[in-house]
C-alpha cells in the first residue's frame, strides 16, 4: 500500500516509434517509419502537485503520458517510491485521461459519474460523486445530459470519472485544448486544488499556456524533439534561464517565452540550424547544471497532503461487479427521457414492428389461390430479410458509443469485450424478443390462424433467431471497422448473399449445383428459411388451391395441376401446386430428391429450430473470443478517438 506522500521518478527515458504517418499497407508490413522520440528524458513529481508537460507540437507530450503509462515500449526506469511501476499497477491505481475520450450520450452528469467503475458502491460511492462534482464546479449540472454540456464542463467531467477512482497519479493530455482564457484558468485552478485536496500528483500537458496558469503548476518540463529542455519546479524556472543567459523580458509570459526559446523555428533554414544549434545547447546544459534543480522538493508548506486520507478505491473492480454497472449503463442510456434515450427505446422496440405493419399494408389482401403460395413465401421472406436488416441498422447506430467506451476502458484494465458483449446482449435480448413477438404478430394472421398459439410462438422465435445473428454479425464486423457505413455495407453484402444463396425463395435448391446446395448447409438463412415455410405451408388449407373463384384446379374427373409429366395434356399453367407439401419439395429439396420431404430429417421442425438458434448463439459466443483477441494498436486506436 503507498502512502499518501508518494514521489514518481523517471530516469533516463527513452522510446522509439512512428514518426511519420503510413498507410494501412504501410502498417501492416511494418513499412512504416520510425525513430527515437523521447530521449534521455528524467524528472521527479509528487504526491499533491501539478506538473505541466510543455512543448511544441511534435515534441514528445503524448508519448510521454503513453510511456508513464506503460502503453508503448519503452527503455530507462519509471519509479513510483522506488518501484518500478508496471502496467497493471497503474492501471489499477492511475489513470490517463485524453482530451478525444468520449463518454455514453444520454446519460446525466450524476449518472455518468455514479456509473463510473469502482470498488465501492451504495452510500459511500455517492458521497464520492457528490464530493467530485463540488469539486469540479458541476453540482449546478448534476442533471444535465451530457451531450448538452460545454466543452469545459464535458471536459472537467471526463477528468472526474477518474477522480472518482482517487487515482495516485492522474495523466491529462491537453485538458484545456480548445477551451477559453476564462475556462482554461477555471480547468487548471481547479485540478490544482485537486491535486492537493486528494494527494494525487496530476501530470498534463499544454501546448500554449497562459501566464495565469502560472501560480498553479508546481512543476514544469520543456521538451523539444524528444529532449528536455528544462524540468524542475515552476518557482525555480525564471533563475535557472537568467542563470544561464536567457531571462524572461518584463510583462512576457514566462510559460510561453521559454516554451518558444524551446521550438525549432523552421521559417527558414538558417533560423532552423540556428535554434537548432540553441537548443541543443540548452539541453547539454541542463544535463549538467539543472539536476539538483530536478531533484529539489518544493517547501511542506506549499504541498497541502493529508497523512491519514486513505484512498477507497485502489484497485480494480470485481468481474461480477463491473458486469452489473456496464448493464446499468446501459439501462440508464435507454430508460430516460432525454433525446438519446427514446432514439434508442424507439429503435429496439418499434423499428421492427413499424416495418411488419408496412409489410401488413401490401399483403393483408392476400387470399388463399393458387398464388397464395408465390405471395406468402414472398410474405415469409421479406420478414426474415427486413429483420435481418433492421437488426443490422439497430446495431450499426446504438452499439458505436459503447465500443468507443469500450476501446478507451479496456487500456485501463477495467474489463475485456467479453464482458461488454455480456451486457449489451443482456439488454438487448429482452427487446429483440418483444420486437420480434409484436412484429410476427402483425403478420402471422395472413399466413395462419395466430389462433394456433404453439405455432405463432415458433415462428417469432425463429425471427428472433434473425434478429439475434444479424446483430451479432455487425457486432463483429464492428470490432474491425469504424466508419459506420463501411460496417452496414460490409453487413449488408454478407447477408445479401446467403439471402440470395439460401432462402430458398429467389432461387429454387433443386437449381443449384451439387456444390452450391451444400454450402447452403453453412448458413444460418437455410434453417430459418425452412422452418418459417413449412410451419406455414404444411396447412391443409393449402391442399388443391383453385386459382380463382372461377376456376378450379382439380375436379372428380381429372386434376388440372400442371407437373413436368403432364405438360402437353389436360394441364393448366395457372395450376401449379397441389399443396404446400409439393411447393416446399420444389423449392427447398436438391435436384436429385425423390422422397418425401416428412421423412427427410432436413425438414424435421425441431431440427431447423434448433440450428436457427444455435447459429445464433454460435457467432455470440465466436464474439466474445473475438472481442478477446488482442489487436495492433493501429486498428484500436482509432476507436478511441
Amino acid at each position: 500500500m503507498i502512502g499518501s506522500d508518494y514521489t514518481l521518478e523517471l530516469c533516463n527515458v527513452f522510446h522509439s516509434g512512428q514518426v511519420e504517418p503510413g498507410s494501412f499497407f504501410q502498417r501492416l508490413t511494418g513499412g512504416v517509419k520510425t525513430g527515437v522520440i523521447l530521449k534521455d528524458v528524467s524528472f521527479t513529481t509528487h504526491s499533491g502537485e501539478v506538473t505541466a508537460i510543455l512543448g511544441s507540437k511534435g515534441s514528445g507530450k503524448r508519448a510521454l503520458l503513453d510511456v508513464i503509462a506503460n502503453r508503448v515500449p519503452s527503455k530507462g526506469h519509471i519509479l513510483l517510491e522506488g518501484i518500478p511501476l508496471e502496467s497493471d499497477h497503474f492501471n489499477s491505481t492511475c489513470a490517463l485521461v485524453r482530451h478525444s475520450t468520449r463518454l455514453l450520450p444520454g446519460l446525466s452528469v450524476q449518472q455518468t459519474l455514479g456509473l463510473s467503475l469502482t470498488k465501492i458502491s451504495g452510500y459511500l460511492k455517492s458521497s464520492k460523486v457528490k464530493q467530485v462534482m463540488a469539486d469540479l464546479a458541476l453540482s449546478n449540472v448534476a442533471h444535465k445530459c451530457v451531450t448538452n454540456l460545454t466543452k469545459s464542463e464535458y471536459r472537467r467531467l471526463i477528468i472526474g470519472v477518474q477522480l472518482i477512482r482517487d487515482p495516485i497519479i492522474l495523466l491529462l493530455d491537453e485538458p484545456t485544448w480548445d477551451l477559453d482564457p476564462l475556462n482554461t484558468y477555471l480547468v487548471i485552478s481547479i485540478l490544482s486544488n485537486a491535486a492537493k485536496k486528494y494527494g494525487t500528483a496530476i501530470i498534463l500537458t499544454m501546448e500554449k499556456p497562459r501566464s495565469d496558469v502560472f501560480p498553479f503548476l508546481d512543476r514544469v518540463v520543456y521538451l523539444c524533439l524528444g529532449d528536455v529542455v528544462y524540468a524542475g519546479p515552476t518557482r525555480n524556472l525564471l533563475d535557472y534561464f537568467g542563470s544561464i543567459g536567457f531571462p524572461c523580458p518584463q510583462l512576457e509570459n514566462p510559460l510561453m517565452y521559454y516554451l518558444c526559446l524551446s521550438t525549432v523555428d523552421r521559417r527558414s533554414r538558417e533560423r532552423f540550424i540556428e535554434s537548432n544549434h540553441q537548443i541543443a545547447a540548452l539541453v547539454e546544459k541542463f544535463k549538467l547544471e539543472g539536476q539538483g534543480i530536478m531533484q529539489g522538493n518544493l517547501h511542506e508548506n506549499n504541498r497541502i497532503v493529508n497523512p491519514n486520507k486513505i484512498q477507497l478505491n485502489y484497485g480494480r473492480p470485481g468481474g461480477i461487479h463491473v458486469i452489473w454497472m456496464l448493464y446499468l449503463r446501459l439501462l440508464a442510456s435507454i430508460f430516460n427521457l432525454k433525446k438519446n434515450g427514446i432514439k434508442q427505446m424507439f429503435m429496439r422496440l418499434f423499428s421492427l414492428p413499424i416495418y411488419f405493419f408496412i409489410l401488413w399494408v401490401f399483403y393483408n389482401e392476400a387470399q388463399d389461390y393458387q398464388r397464395a403460395f408465390i405471395t406468402k413465401s414472398g410474405l415469409i421472406f421479406n420478414a426474415m430479410v427486413g429483420t435481418y436488416f433492421i437488426s443490422i441498422m439497430n446495431t450499426i447506430c446504438l452499439y458505436s458509443p459503447y465500443r468507443t467506451r469500450y476501446y478507451q476502458e479496456s487500456q485501463e484494465g477495467l474489463y475485456s469485450g467479453a464482458s461488454l458483449l455480456l451486457s449489451w446482449n443482456l439488454v438487448s435480448l429482452p427487446f429483440s424478443f418483444l420486437s420480434a413477438c409484436a412484429s410476427a404478430a402483425i403478420i402471422y394472421p395472413i399466413l395462419s390462424n395466430i389462433s394456433e398459439n404453439l405455432d405463432f410462438l415458433y415462428f417469432a422465435l425463429v425471427l428472433w433467431s434473425c434478429y439475434i445473428y444479424a446483430e451479432q454479425q455487425a457486432i463483429g464486423i464492428m470490432m474491425f471497422v469504424k466508419n459506420g457505413l463501411i460496417a452496414a455495407v460490409v453487413n449488408i453484402y454478407l447477408t445479401c448473399i446467403y439471402v440470395m444463396l439460401a432462402s430458398g425463395v429467389l432461387r429454387s435448391y433443386k437449381g443449384f449445383e451439387e456444390w452450391l446446395y451444400y454450402i447452403t448447409y453453412v448458413t444460418h438463412t437455410r434453417y430459418a428459411s425452412i422452418f418459417l415455410h413449412r410451419n406455414i405451408f404444411k396447412q391443409p388449407y393449402f391442399n388443391n388451391l383453385p386459382y380463382s373463384d372461377n376456376e378450379n384446379c382439380t375436379s372428380t374427373a381429372s386434376s388440372l395441376i400442371q407437373t413436368s409429366s403432364n405438360l402437353n395434356t389436360n394441364s393448366n399453367a395457372n395450376c401449379r401446386y397441389t399443396s404446400g407439401k409439393a411447393f416446399l419439395t420444389e423449392r427447398f429439396s436438391s435436384k436429385n430428391f425423390n422422397g418425401d420431404i416428412d421423412l427427410s430429417g432436413d425438414f424435421q421442425p425441431d431440427f431447423n429450430l434448433g440450428v436457427s438458434f444455435a447459429f445464433s448463439l454460435g457467432i455470440m459466443v465466436f464474439n466474445k473470443f473475438l472481442y478477446l483477441i488482442p489487436l495492433p494498436s493501429y486498428i484500436t486506436d482509432k476507436f478511441r478517438e
